[in-house]
Parts: C-alpha cells; sequence; structure tokens
C-alpha cells in the first residue's frame, strides 16, 4: 500500500437527488457504517442538494459526525441581485468545509467558463472553505492525444491569481467527461498518470511544495468494484463519487477501501 503525507478526500456528490428527508437518511446510515479508524484514514464530504444542506448540516452536528459537509456550487458574490444564486458566505455560515467548482456538467450544461470557475474557487477560499476544482477531457481530447494539456489548461485558468499556500491546502478533481455516468472508466494507470501530468504542471507553474500537498482526486463511475485499485496509485488521493454515493452502502463501501 503507497504512503503518503496527503490524507485522502473521499467526496460524494449527490447532483440532483434527494430531499432534504432522505438526504437525512442517507447521511445517518452512512455514519452507522463508518468507525473512527474510517476517518482517521480518509476525509469523508458529502455533497447535498442546496435544499438539504441545512438538513444535512444539523444531522451531522447534533449526532456528532465526523462526515464533512460539501456543496455542489456556488456563486463568486458575496450578496447582491442574482436571482436563483447562493453566495460563498451563505455556504459558510452552514459549515460548508468543501464546495465544488467546475464540474464538467456546469460547464457542459450550463456554460461555466475558466473564467467563472476562478471566481468561485476564489470566493470559496476567502470564506475559509475548500474547493474541489475539477477538471477533465472529453473522449475525443483524449483519442486526440490531448488530455494532458487540456486539463494543464484548465487547471492554469482555475488558479489563475491563486496564491499557491491556497492552491496547496485545495482539493482537484480530475474526472474524465467520457466516464462520468457511463459506467466507463479510466483504468488505474490511465488515471495515475493523467494525475500525474496534472502534478507536474502544478508543480511546474507553483512549485514542487505546492504539488507535493495538493490533494487530486479521481472522478468518473467510481464503484466499490474499482476504488482500492485506483487508491493504490501513488497520485491518487480520493475519489469523487457520483451515482455509487447515492446508496450509503455503496459509499461506505469505496470510504472503507482498505477492508
Amino acid at each position: 500500500m503507497k504512503v503518503t503525507a496527503r490524507k485522502p478526500v473521499i467526496a460524494g456528490n449527490w447532483k440532483c437527488f434527494h430531499t432534504h428527508l432522505t438526504a437525512i437518511q442517507v447521511v445517518q446510515k452512512l455514519s452507522y457504517q463508518l468507525d473512527p479508524s474510517d476517518y482517521d484514514a480518509t476525509e469523508v464530504v458529502v455533497c447535498p442538494a442546496f435544499t438539504a444542506l441545512r438538513s444535512v448540516q444539523t444531522t451531522i452536528e447534533s449526532d456528532r459526525m465526523h462526515i464533512r459537509l460539501g456543496a455542489q456550487n456556488v456563486y463568486w458574490e458575496p450578496d447582491g441581485a442574482f436571482t436563483g444564486e447562493i453566495s460563498a458566505p451563505m455556504l459558510a455560515k452552514l459549515n460548508v468545509s468543501y464546495v465544488i467548482v467546475g464540474h464538467s456538467e456546469r460547464r457542459q450544461l450550463f456554460g461555466e467558463t475558466d473564467e467563472w470557475v476562478n471566481r468561485k474557487a476564489k470566493a470559496v477560499l476567502a470564506n475559509g472553505m475548500i474547493p474541489i476544482l475539477c477538471c477533465g477531457e472529453t473522449l475525443e481530447q483524449r483519442e486526440a492525444g490531448e488530455t494532458a494539456s487540456w486539463v494543464a489548461g484548465q487547471i492554469a485558468a482555475g488558479w489563475q491569481g491563486v496564491d499557491p499556500a491556497d492552491i496547496a491546502r485545495s482539493v482537484i478533481a480530475y474526472e474524465p467527461i467520457w466516464a462520468i455516468g457511463t459506467g466507463r472508466n479510466a483504468t488505474p494507470d490511465d488515471a495515475n498518470e493523467t494525475i500525474g501530468s496534472i502534478r507536474a504542471a502544478v508543480a511546474e507553474a507553483y512549485g514542487e511544495p505546492t504539488a507535493s500537498a495538493v490533494r487530486i482526486q479521481y472522478g468518473g463511475s467510481v464503484k466499490p468494484g474499482n476504488i482500492a485499485d485506483l487508491m493504490a496509485q501513488p497520485e491518487i488521493d480520493g475519489a469523487l463519487v457520483g451515482g455509487a454515493s447515492l446508496d450509503p452502502d455503496d459509499f461506505s463501501k469505496i470510504v472503507r477501501y482498505r477492508h
């Protein structure tokens, strides 16, 4: 088993699933299936829909769970006439620890640009939370041999103007777009190679200490059956889990991949 100073972080992205009532049940069931040693080994994060954040927060805190609360999106302005948006200060007041920024579904379905992702990451950091900055290529880009340059460009744009110390405490999620929700996933070797190229790009731009500290997850059809092989790779520091995180039985198995 690999030895690293970077504590893995496994985050469940619940996307547009689970009402606040279902979310309470899911996080309770997940907590029941984990023990202190699991939290010692891995940071565990759940990212409910906005409507469930307060309910999950109070459940986590009242039951003294060690699960961290995450959000799936954020707006970069602190307040204002932005109908439908949720600001970083609002999330911080709910004791949100992590915020996903730049997920491929946000980029593809809702037109988010690298500039928007950069503004969101800065807002998250400014409010004491940790961004999970997503990057990933299409199947066409992978087949054209453009993966490394594409994801490096996304990372450079996402961290534009961000202090290296803030990057070091952040999380990057590599999610090949062609593997999200398709049942397909990059092989552990492929994922490790791309994540290694991301870390090399961070080292070149921000220095080796920053690259050594930043945690880089893999995401894309992560399941109980493939998590151990992925986590055995030296560059992979966790997972951003979609569909399998909706079921507390499956998600607990992913968190407990060492067992």
